[in-house]
């Protein structure tokens, strides 16, 4: 038995009534946060909390802070999952747990550097405060001298030279790099992607073992701040490159085949508009490569040198840098020279934090947007042509046509143009 399809409705006709949701059907929209979930989280974390102290105090004999979060976490994972099953189904239950554990790891990954920055801030409080820390160097200062003496003027200054040198290197290079890998496809490609893959996970150690062997055995050149920027060079280019890679294959292929039809070449297809489409994403790529180089520590020592004064040159003499002078002052067991790496850490999280916001600013706009200055030239522009037509439409005759249209042939020679024949004169008939 077969059923025949329904008709549509003619025009004109009312069509049948909504349907009535289901008794008992309840709707909800997933972003409502109901009191029930929040008794349900705050319970079974109390219950968890209570329970664990009981195990741990009372019924069995263990100890430690790190088995105590890990025994309440499960525990608060199991009493979640059983208090939120009461009120809905399977599913439900899982997605539930499911989110619970994601964001109490984002919660525990926001703790971490919480800890982090807190504690290298309060161990470094002692140098912070003092002005000559920001502006003397290490020349005249000792171990045992006080804190108002010596500073790190002289780090400051390594740092931003060999991380702006390694820029320079890295951003024009890893952008080519990964440019060439989407849009010009092959064997070459793949196996230049694949020596990007393995070399995101090179250790430090051994880039600043290459640039040693070869810049500075092999070559004859001295440990300077060039070197180290070649080390963080080699460092910083693999993370460009990959996450330059990732982002220029998320561009639509709709944005390049309109490019195409409107007849512009391929590098012109990629500077006007792949690069810009992926500008955000591309700036979060070099802010990548900053965080990887701008901490490094092992090849800056094996490259870079050490030096208590200031070297503003960066090809001769050694140079130093924030990580190499944090690795040094807390090797000393004097107070003060802890004191000095503490506050040189701080520093250094100060100057990696402005750098992303500069990044951030620059290249934090999305495709099509203007700065204020565009906007303001464009408009200008827009205006500049508004008063240009203004005037060449004042200039022209009174008597002259719209702008655009044909002018009527001036005095000349005539054209050289078949000439319609006269009319020809019927003959008479004989009488």
């Amino acid at each position: 038995m077969t059923i025949a399809p329904e008709r549509p409705a003619a025009p004109g006709t009312p069509g049948p009534p909504p349907r009535a949701p289901s008794v008992g059907e309840e709707r909800r929209s997933p972003s409502q946060l109901r009191a029930t979930d929040v008794y349900a989280l705050l319970g079974a974390a109390a219950a968890a909390l209570s329970f664990t102290g009981l195990l741990f105090t009372r019924l069995l004999p263990f100890s430690g802070a790190v088995g105590f979060l890990v025994v309440a976490y499960l525990l608060f994972l199991l009493l979640y999952g059983l208090l939120v099953s009461f009120d809905e189904a399977g599913p439900a239950v899982r997605d539930r747990l499911a989110a619970v554990v994601v964001q109490s790891l984002g919660l525990v990954m926001v703790g971490a550097l919480a800890c982090v920055v807190v504690y290298t801030l309060w161990e470094g409080r002692k140098a912070l405060p003092h002005l000559n820390f920001f502006t003397q160097d290490m020349a005249e200062a000792g171990p045992l001298d006080p804190l108002t003496t010596g500073g790190i003027v002289h780090a400051i200054l390594g740092t931003l030279e060999q991380i702006t040198i390694a820029l320079a290197i890295t951003v024009p290079t890893g952008l080519l790099c990964a440019v060439f890998l989407n849009e010009v496809p092959g064997r070459f490609a793949r196996f230049v992607r694949t020596v990007v893959e393995a070399m995101t996970a090179l250790p430090s150690i051994v880039a600043g073992l290459f640039i040693y062997a070869t810049i500075i055995l092999a070559l004859g050149f001295d440990r300077s701040g060039f070197a180290a920027s070649l080390a963080l060079a080699v460092m910083m280019l693999p993370i460009i490159i990959r996450a330059a890679d990732v982002v220029i294959r998320l561009v639509p292929g709709n944005l390049r085949e309109a490019a195409y039809a409107l007849g512009t070449s391929r590098w012109r297809t990629v500077w006007h508009v792949v690069l810009p489409t992926a500008r955000s994403g591309l700036t979060t790529s070099v802010i990548l490569g900053t965080a990887r180089g701008v901490g490094e520590t092992s090849p800056v020592l094996l490259t870079a040198g050490f030096t208590a004064e200031i070297n503003a040159n960066p090809i001769e003499g050694p140079q130093l840098s924030l990580p190499l002078a944090t690795f040094e002052f807390v090797k000393s067991p004097e107070p003060t020279m802890i004191a000095r790496g503490f506050g040189t850490a701080a520093v250094l999280m100060a100057l990696v934090l402005l750098l992303f916001v500069i990044a951030r600013v620059i290249g934090g706009r999305g495709p099509g947007q203007l700065t204020r200055r565009q906007e303001h030239r464009r408009v200008r522009a827009s205006r500049q042509d508004a008063e240009r037509m203004a005037a060449r439409a004042a200039a022209r005759p009174a008597g002259a046509g719209p702008a655009g249209a044909v002018p009527p042939p001036g005095p000349g020679p005539v054209p050289l143009t078949k000439q319609p024949s006269p009319p020809r004169t019927p003959r008479r008939s004989a009488p």
